[in-house]
């Protein structure tokens, strides 16, 4: 079961285009609106900056930008799912171990750890989620905000 859960996750991965890096440098958000040919919005939030990427397919991706320019959390929404290798960045193995591990194959997954929290779901045409670290987080912004 687990080989069979890893060639899907592969696919998965395999065929979605590149979003920004979950820990990493905003910069990503212009290399991210040209793989989705999508247009990007930013908006500034008290104390964050949020950058939406609508692609073509309806797919909208968000970026939560810290004020040190870090990304510290993404969510997404769309018809297919997106590169969550690329997307998790490093910590990519430490969700892939997690989706594994699990015994129950059907519903969201969630991985809730110290360093890493990631909500996935949905179903064809319709996924959904976010991941985010919660150590990135910039003072007085809730968890929520992420969605």
């Amino acid at each position: 079961m687990k080989t069979a859960l890893t060639i899907v996750l592969g696919v998965l991965l395999s065929t979605a285009p590149a979003w920004a890096v979950l820990g990493e440098y905003e910069s990503s958000v212009s290399l991210d609106q040209e793989s989705l040919h999508g247009e990007v919005r930013s908006m500034a939030r008290q104390g964050y900056s949020l950058h939406e990427i609508t692609a073509p397919n309806h797919a909208l991706v968000r970026e939560y930008i810290s004020p040190a320019g870090l990304v510290f959390g993404i969510s997404w929404q769309g018809p297919t799912m997106p590169n969550l290798q690329q997307l998790l960045g490093s910590h990519f193995t430490q969700f892939q171990q997690a989706a594994q591990s699990r015994t129950r194959h059907r519903g969201p997954l969630v991985l809730r750890t110290d360093k890493l929290v990631v909500e996935s779901g949905g179903h064809m045409r319709f996924f959904h989620g976010r991941a985010y670290v919660p150590g990135l987080f910039p003072p007085n912004v809730p968890v929520e905000v992420v969605q």
